[in-house]
């Protein structure tokens, strides 16, 4: 008889408990880089995030002799699955102490519900949209997580190899960038052929341009759809998505550090986005279970607002298909990398970015780059 217990929450005494889980389980880990309790919180609460709109989802704690030994989500993106034509139910949130039989039962429980739901896989990690951390790290255990990944400790994928049905679906790369002395001659070169011929100019943003129907939140949303939709698992982010992302998310940012590119030619149409924030790990490993009282707002302040870190983050990188070969790209790093300077980062952060995505990675051919991080999204089927 199996000595694991597995409870769905269902209040929110248990989605507290199933939050504050991996604070638990990673206390003291210099590499992870936990979420804010309140962020957490407001993404898995059906009543906050837009996504439930065309998700649905459950959430399952392990718990073995008579104390928390795991955790893990099981969500339905209805959305992504009617345009990729599959019946995948998602797993994402997981974590689990070193004991097979309490990984193999939270796995099972996400399993017995998507079976019960009519779904033929599960796959994972993965989040409700492409915007929540997705993948297992499978390498590089000893190199500093970001806000928007996951960390995990290596036990975790030799879990995945031990349990049954598991395979490989997708595979994710992460480049640590080293910011140079100088612009690089490729990228400045570039930049200004390109404003010539084309009339693709730099645009940097006020606060009072952000919001509204018309404003660079929603055009700087526009693109992102545009330009991450044929990749992996993404689902279109719907209006209510978009309006929550800008108000939870740029009126705190350093607007210096995104860089937007216009074709003066159409308009002043956004044809490229590059979102950057300084590093924030270092600041929510002193969050005391991600709380930002009593102490925690001033680490992540210092972060975000004196840059009191070496590393920026590379959040997201896109410019629209139509403007990728007309080295639009090009434009983003010969104005961000006067910023970076300025602010003392040594390195930066990309996000993932599927393996196979040569085109995104060639991105980085003019910068001291160093592949650092790979992680997996697994898939098995499900018998009905």
């Amino acid at each position: 008889m199996s000595s694991v217990r597995i409870e769905k929450v269902t209040d929110k005494k248990g989605l507290k408990t199933f939050i504050e889980y991996h604070h638990e389980l990673y206390e003291g880990n210099e590499f992870d880089a936990p979420n804010l309790y309140c962020d957490d919180f407001a993404t898995l609460s059906k009543d906050k995030n837009a996504a439930f709109d065309f998700c649905e989802a459950e959430y399952f704690i392990a718990y073995k002799d008579g104390k928390p030994a795991g955790r893990i989500a099981g969500i339905i993106n209805h959305k992504a699955n009617d345009k990729w034509e599959r019946k995948s139910v998602r797993f994402g949130w997981v974590d689990f102490i070193d004991d097979l039989e309490v990984s193999a039962a939270l796995f099972d429980a996400v399993e017995q519900w998507g079976r019960g739901k009519g779904m033929t896989e599960i796959v994972g990690p993965l989040g409700f949209t492409d915007l929540d951390p997705e993948g297992m790290l499978i390498d590089g255990f000893d190199q500093l997580g970001t806000q928007a990944t996951i960390y995990n400790y290596p036990y975790y994928p030799e879990h995945m190899e031990k349990l049954a049905g598991w395979e490989k679906d997708n595979d994710y790369v992460e480049y640590k960038l080293i910011v140079p002395d100088e612009v690089p001659d490729k990228y400045a070169k570039i930049a200004s052929m390109i404003e010539k011929r084309y009339n693709l100019h730099v645009k940097k943003l006020k606060r009072g341009e952000i919001f509204g129907t018309d404003g660079y939140g929603q055009k700087i949303f526009n693109v992102i759809n545009a330009t991450f939709g044929h990749l992996y698992g993404y689902s279109e982010l719907s209006q209510r998505q978009i309006d929550q992302y800008i108000k939870m998310y740029l009126p705190m940012a350093d607007l210096n550090l995104i860089t937007l590119i216009e074709d003066r030619s159409a308009d002043n149409k956004v044809v490229g986005v590059g979102i950057t924030i300084p590093s924030l790990t270092k600041a929510l490993q002193k969050c005391r279970k991600g709380r930002l009282f009593p102490l925690g707002w001033w680490h992540v302040l210092r972060a975000l607002k004196f840059h009191k870190t070496e590393v920026v983050d590379l959040l997201l990188v896109g410019v629209l298909p139509e403007y990728r070969s007309k080295g639009a790209n090009s434009l983003l790093f010969a104005d961000l990398i006067p910023w970076y300077q300025r602010y003392g980062f040594k390195w930066g952060e990309t996000h993932v970015e599927m393996e196979t995505n040569e085109k995104v990675q060639s991105q980085w051919q003019y910068l001291e780059s160093i592949l650092h991080k790979r992680r997996r999204c697994y898939v098995k089927k499900i018998t009905l």
